[in-house]
């Protein structure tokens, strides 16, 4: 199975090249789902058949062609399925509080909700092995960054608070219920949470498997633009995800000669060459901007077709992050992959939260965490083809 992560600043097109990727996929033969994760769907309205959409509302996995299907996910029904104790307890808790009943049935939907019902969803078909190919329509890169987090935070606080919190609810709950009005969970919100931990095992694995998943950074030729695929590059390393391509959408074409349009060709193409340095690791795929919306079967095959020709998109076009974060001590390691480097004298030069590395004639601008920010860059060791840069 193939999971493809497609993500990026808000309005790249990132709905609308996942939904032509599904198509192009399906149309390959492969049995392919686009999952929507973000809050403000819009999946269905890319594919503009509300007559097929409408009569299969009720559906989680809507059939849309021959071996491809989507799904938005619907918090409310997953709660059902996978939340009831717990939306329950916080509910209540909340309604004690004061609140409207409305308003604590719409805020006890606490943030992260939705992405752990995805990653559920993925891990069930996962283990089924329903499809070949799980599409990912993510949300903003700030969300599809928390999505990709949460595995590990929640390990961290089911090995960590977890047992303590049940135990202590078990023995001081009856208590504390004597003396005050707030709702103590009972065992049956530990057996939830803990059920929806076990239905989560091994996510973390499939996640930072390149040979299974790998994210694809969507973005347009403008500075804020490439500016945050940059930093979300180097977020997603940071989090052990493989990219295995950038796709700069929205491109002005050659045939635009109208002079309105000149400046901004001059800064479009100044922009693909900034990426074209920045993702030199990966395959910069480039899209030129259609003289109509893309919306409908019709104009998703046209661009899957256009944008991959002749590659599959399934396939995997790296196999491994360019750049991995570790600590050992109180010194951070950063390691760059650099083939082909033989030249031993390396330049450093921090800008704010950049890093730009230049050995010999190669100089590339890297994105670091911001816990990085202040320290000092300590030395650096190109040793084979890997560049290894310490932080003070």
């Amino acid at each position: 199975m193939r999971i493809i992560f497609y993500t990026g600043k808000g309005g790249v097109g990132k709905t609308t090249i996942s939904a032509a990727t599904g198509i192009k996929l399906a149309a390959l033969g492969y049995k392919t789902i686009v999952i929507s994760l973000d809050v403000a769907h819009s999946l269905r309205d890319s594919f503009d058949n509300e007559q097929k959409l409408i009569a299969q509302s009720n559906q989680k996995q809507i059939p849309i062609a021959e071996n491809l299907w989507i799904q938005e996910i619907n918090v409310q029904e997953a709660i059902v399925e996978y939340w009831d104790e717990v939306y329950n307890y916080l509910r209540s808790l909340l309604n004690r509080s004061g609140l409207d009943t409305l308003v604590a049935e719409e805020i006890a939907v606490f943030p992260g909700m939705e992405e752990i019902c995805a990653l559920l969803y993925i891990n069930q078909y996962v283990r089924e092995n329903a499809y070949d190919v799980i599409i990912l329509d993510c949300a903003p890169t700030g969300e599809s960054l928390r999505f990709v987090s949460i595995p590990t935070t929640l390990e961290w606080y089911m090995n960590r608070i977890f047992k303590l919190e049940r135990n202590l609810a078990k023995i001081a709950g009856p208590v504390i219920e004597t003396v005050s009005s707030v709702p103590i969970p009972k065992d049956a919100y530990f057996k939830n949470i803990q059920n929806l931990f076990d239905k989560l095992e091994g996510i973390d694995k499939i996640l930072t498997d390149p040979k299974t998943t790998t994210v694809r950074l969507v973005t347009n030729p403008e500075k804020i633009v490439i500016k945050e695929t940059q930093r979300a590059f180097m977020y997603f390393c940071l989090y052990g995800l493989c990219i295995d391509a950038v796709i700069i959408n929205r491109i002005f074409p050659e045939g635009i000669d109208v002079e309105f349009f000149e400046v901004w060709k001059k800064t479009q193409q100044h922009y693909i060459e900034e990426a074209d340095n920045y993702f030199s690791d990966v395959p910069v795929w480039k899209v030129n901007l259609f003289d109509d919306q893309i919306i409908g079967e019709q104009g998703l095959r046209k661009l899957g077709d256009i944008l991959y020709a002749d590659i599959d998109p399934a396939e995997r076009f790296a196999d491994d992050s360019p750049y991995k974060f570790k600590k050992i001590n109180d010194v951070y390691q950063l390691t760059m992959q650099l083939p082909f480097l033989t030249k031993e004298e390396v330049d450093l030069t921090k800008q704010g939260d950049e890093l730009i590395v230049t050995i010999g004639g190669f100089k590339r601008h890297i994105a670091i965490p911001r816990s990085l920010v202040g320290r000092k860059v300590s030395g650096a060791k190109l040793t084979g083809h890997q560049l290894v840069i310490t932080f003070k």
